[in-house]
């Protein structure tokens, strides 16, 4: 790693468990307001949660999450620089632990209020973006879905089911990196269904 200091960015924070079209839509607006208000500042997404264990909440590693935004980024025409950042469980210490991968004060763009609120009173700029179709577009109903695919082999049937919720490019990348199939021994109890 670079010893040069970490720029300011315009920065989009998520555990991107998968990457959905939800973060591709938080994604494109990120790109829309930095190039029209920040073009100097490079976009930056952070990965959070890089030091979870793998379970059926937290089912892909860093590179894993990196290789679906790198799709993403390609489906969606723009580029942008990739960080992650381990948790450490302590709301009121995380922007302070998260500058020093992210980079210092800048900007950060989320659809996330209690981000939103907890960057802001660390002296961010912050720009809350309206989420995208919240209903479909969670994170645990993606996984639910996936979970359900995870035995199929037929990966005609896996972009069928998933491309309403994840950018085909995206399930590609995933397939190629066989990160379904684990789903299906990750044991009971999944996240709530309703």
């Amino acid at each position: 790693m670079s010893d040069e200091p970490i720029t300011e960015a315009c920065v989009v924070l998520g555990r991107f468990q998968p990457v959905h079209r939800g973060h591709a839509s938080l994604l494109s607006s990120a790109e829309e307001w930095r190039e029209k208000n920040a073009p100097n500042m490079p976009l930056r997404i952070a990965i959070g949660s890089i030091n979870k264990p793998q379970n059926l909440a937290n089912p892909w590693d860093a590179g894993e999450r990196e290789k679906m935004l790198n799709s993403s980024l390609r489906e969606l025409g723009f580029d942008a620089e990739i960080v992650g950042i381990p948790d450490i469980d302590d709301p009121p210490r995380w922007v302070n632990h998260a500058e020093s991968y992210h980079g210092p004060s800048g900007v950060l763009i989320t659809s996330d209020q209690a981000t939103a609120d907890l960057y802001a009173s660390s002296g961010w700029t912050v720009e809350l973006i309206d989420l995208e179709d919240r209903t479909s577009l969670e994170g645990w109903r993606i996984r639910e879905t996936a979970r359900m695919m995870s035995t199929i082999t037929d990966e005609e049937a896996i972009l069928t089911v998933l491309s309403p919720t994840v950018q085909v490019s995206v399930i590609e990348a995933m397939i190629e990196m066989d990160a379904f199939r684990r789903l299906a021994f990750m044991g009971e109890g999944g996240e709530p269904v309703g």
